[in-house]
């Protein structure tokens, strides 16, 4: 009986070691290698299984798709780096000066616009952070909800395509599927791709972004303690329409760059992620950002973000091995079949476990260890795979907000000034993990949000 169990052991490892600190990728490599030799020891264990770890390194190394992520990452890198965001709040805030909530509403509509043009999120908090956390909370913004709202709207990047969390997600999802197919007897697999999950998560994030922004709406209107009406600029200037479009022009371009060659099939995400690389250079060169030393900086930054991320996802290959040796994908499913309610219970409980994981864990380790463990599962019991990948994309994305371990919680505190307690930080993003789980809701309910645009492309 302890034998069956060995692979909820494993986990249970994972968690534990993760929480004193140690680093995820040799957590990962370092728990599956210890109970790998024990079990040769006890003869529990094939060691033959190891041998094919070199292939699953040599697919990792040449695995097209996972080229888009050190590209969008460059990307990204160099707009943080060229204060694109500047201009649009500027012009932005003047526009909506007059509404209630009107400087809350243009934080999130710049968020949304850089979560669409370099998907990093720290890069977004950090950025929104040290522009717009002063100046909400000289018109009076209560310092939660200011600091919820910037969190929140920095997370955007991880729904809101070009997502490094979608492409991750989409290559794993795509393994995963074919894995489902051929235990079902179907020999020639359909695929997902990256290309499908950014389709599908299109209108999830506008609606997403809708929310956030009547939730402000209707918090200036009725709790004028945390949005006082002062907040209103009676001052502002009425910004001629053509400042307003040309101050957006550079990002929608390179938003409708990306993603639009995407979406008419000119290009695969990888070749989008190239394309957006260089038209954030010239953007930045535009803006005369762009030197030698800035891009010795970008490129610097986007090694070190890869490398993380792919020592992480070769650790996770290695447990993932180990946990299919000890019988953990067998041990899933039959706990899955076992379950009352059918699929149903099979996809809530998966949802519920990725949510409390995502308080300890960061969405990397969740989408490398968790979801090729339990993707194949439910999408042999008929899940559809981009529904899938997208209701995991959104309950992800709490992960960054959710104490003690919300990844945008950090970056805010590392540049939020001295006055702002964390316990307001933590307070002010409560509301907005209640929106993601309610969107959450809605797109179980209603899985057409996520798969009507995907069918009719």
């Amino acid at each position: 009986m302890l034998i069956e169990l060995i692979p909820l052991f494993m986990f249970a490892a994972i968690c534990i070691f993760l929480m004193f600190g140690y680093p995820v990728a040799l957590t990962l490599g370092g728990v599956a290698l210890v109970f790998a030799g024990a079990g040769i020891a006890g003869g529990v264990f094939d060691p033959n299984l190891l041998k094919s770890f070199p292939t699953r390194l040599y697919g990792i190394m040449n695995n097209y798709t996972l080229v888009a992520v050190p590209l969008f990452v460059f990307m990204g890198t160099v707009l943080e780096k060229s204060r694109l965001a500047e201009d649009l709040l500027e012009n932005m805030s003047k526009a909506c000066g007059r509404l209630p909530g009107g400087l809350g509403i243009s934080v999130i509509a710049v968020g949304a616009m850089l979560a669409a043009s370099t998907g990093i999120v720290g890069a977004t908090v950090v950025t929104m952070g040290l522009m717009s956390l002063p100046l909400m909370i000289k018109r009076g913004y209560a310092p939660s909800f200011a600091c919820g709202t910037i969190c929140a709207t920095g997370t955007l990047g991880q729904i809101i395509p070009p997502s490094i969390a979608l492409v991750l997600l989409g290559d794993v999802l795509s393994s995963a599927y074919q894995q489902a197919q051929l235990k079902l007897g179907v020999f020639n697999p359909k695929t997902i791709s990256v290309g499908d999950l950014f389709v599908a998560a299109i209108v999830p994030g506008l609606a997403l972004v809708a929310l956030y922004m009547l939730y402000v709406f209707f918090t200036a209107f009725f709790r004028p303690q945390i949005i006082p009406r002062t907040s209103i600029d009676q001052n502002a200037e009425k910004v001629p329409f053509i400042k307003i479009l040309f101050s957006l022009l550079p990002v929608l371009l390179l938003i409708g760059l990306v993603l639009g060659s995407i979406l008419i099939g000119a290009a695969t995400p990888t070749e989008a992620a190239g394309v957006g690389a260089l038209g954030a250079c010239l953007l930045a060169l535009g803006k005369k950002q762009l030197c030698i030393k800035r891009l010795r900086e970008v490129s610097q930054s986007t090694i070190k973000i890869t490398a993380m991320i792919f020592m992480i996802l070769i650790g996770a290959s290695l447990f993932s091995l180990v946990f299919r040796g000890f019988g953990g994908e067998e041990l899933v499913h039959n706990f899955f079949s076992q379950l009352p309610g059918g699929v149903f219970t099979a996809v809530l409980l998966v949802m519920l476990v990725m949510f409390v994981l995502g308080f300890i864990l960061d969405f990397i380790e969740i989408i490398f260890v968790v979801v090729p463990i339990v993707a194949p599962v439910l999408l042999a019991m008929g899940v559809d795979p981009i529904w899938l990948g997208i209701m995991i994309a959104v309950n992800l994305q709490t992960s960054f907000l959710t104490p003690p371990f919300g990844f945008a919680l950090f970056y805010l505190r590392g540049v939020a000034p001295a006055s702002i307690k964390t316990s307001e930080i933590y307070r002010g993003v409560v509301p907005f993990i209640a929106l993601q789980l309610l969107l959450l809701c809605v797109m179980a309910i209603w899985p057409g949000i996520i798969t009507w645009l995907p069918e009719q492309m």
